[in-house]
């Protein structure tokens, strides 16, 4: 049985203006005591019953921002992961950093200590916009971490670009992309700004000007079209890759992958059983040795409710949802269980079946959460 890993590093430089994410500022004794109770939690889990033969087959470090850290305590978090469990020879290993918060050095400790994916922020190349959004770093600095990590040997580099921001118009989208793109790195991310409640950004938005709807429509289209043109495949709804550098922890949530998430507030599915940990770092910190004590907002999913999310997760993959796959896992065809809303949403041209997979068209990707609600 293959299983992810999803490690969850909270501290930041500081927090942008859009992020609702579970992260803060911290100085390196805080740091520390965190880094110390999230190895006592690896330790603690990797015990568990439920996790006997199974391989790890990607982990992922998010935040906050990783990189923050110093990068020999990277290390010592994934030295504790292979004694504790079983890893796949090829495992993925992706971590998120941002530029500003990267050296020689550390991108030397990463890659020998086996991270062989590297995930840099960067959101826009206009500097009115990084500013806008909080952002620590320039484009100038972005480009100065980007060149230094191809110098450390890394060779799968995903960057993140964010459209529909205050004052962006298709054109200054455009530009991001092309400049990005030329870069050639292996995968990018191009992620449409969502106002999160409680975000400086939505409570500030009276202040700004934002794309209309057509605009960000625009925008969206041309991603893909112009990403298409410098050799990159769009395989998720906001993700495109260049041949065969799809992100393989990110395709193990979409396609059902079983996954543990560990540290503050990480979130885990398995054995059909969705739960997280806790957001509180006091509690964390206290409980990290028993970690059944940490979970909260556990949900076991029905028969239902796993069809209904196999549906909605393989939907925002380009190929779409396998009527072989789901007639294996569930026993019953893909007609047998959503026939009339296929057939509404074929009628529509907003789906389309070709050979065993039922996947969104052009259009049926511009309007993805209105079908996706259907198969709830």
């Amino acid at each position: 049985m293959q299983l992810e890993l999803y490690i969850h590093i909270p501290f930041c430089v500081k927090k942008c203006a859009y992020c609702d994410f579970l992260s803060f500022r911290g100085g390196r004794e805080q740091q520390r005591v965190y880094v110390e109770a999230l190895l006592k939690e690896i330790q603690a889990r990797s015990t568990q019953e439920n996790l006997k033969g199974k391989q790890v087959v990607s982990i992922f470090f998010g935040g906050g921002t990783p990189s923050v850290l110093p990068a020999g305590w990277i290390r010592e978090i994934l030295d504790c992961v292979r004694q504790c469990f079983s890893l796949a020879q090829d495992v993925e290993i992706s971590l998120e950093s941002n530029p500003g918060t990267l050296d020689r050095e550390k991108l030397s400790v990463y890659r020998a200590a086996g991270i062989n994916r590297l995930s840099l922020g960067c959101q826009s190349t206009e500097d009115q916009e990084l500013q806008m959004l909080g952002r620590i770093h320039t484009w100038q600095q972005f480009l100065e971490s980007y060149s230094l990590a191809r110098e450390a040997g890394f060779s799968n580099i995903n960057v993140d670009l964010m459209s529909g921001l205050p004052g962006q118009s298709a054109a200054s989208w455009e530009q991001s992309l092309r400049r990005v793109a030329e870069l050639q790195p292996e995968h990018i991310s191009a992620y449409s700004l969502i106002l999160e409640e409680g975000t400086p950004l939505y409570e500030q938005q009276e202040q700004y000007a934002f794309p209309e709807e057509e605009e960000e429509r625009l925008m969206y289209e041309s991603t893909w079209r112009i990403l298409e043109n410098y050799g990159y495949q769009q395989y998720e709804i906001s993700n495109y890759s260049l041949p065969g550098r799809e992100c393989r922890h990110n395709l193990g949530y979409w396609t059902g992958t079983e996954y543990l998430g560990l540290g503050l507030g990480a979130a885990s599915l398995l054995e059909n059983r969705r739960f997280s940990n806790t957001g509180d770092r006091e509690r964390y910190v206290s409980l990290c040795e028993t970690p059944g004590m940490l979970e909260e907002q556990q949900e076991l999913l029905t028969e239902e409710d796993r069809m209904g999310e196999f549906m909605i997760l393989g939907l925002r993959l380009n190929r779409g949802v396998s009527s072989r796959e789901f007639q294996e896992k569930f026993g019953r065809s893909l007609q047998e269980q959503y026939g009339a809303v296929i057939e509404k949403y074929e009628k529509w041209n907003l789906l389309v079946r070709e050979g065993e997979y039922l996947h969104l068209t052009r259009e049926g990707i511009s309007v993805s959460n209105q079908v996706m609600a259907e198969f709830l």
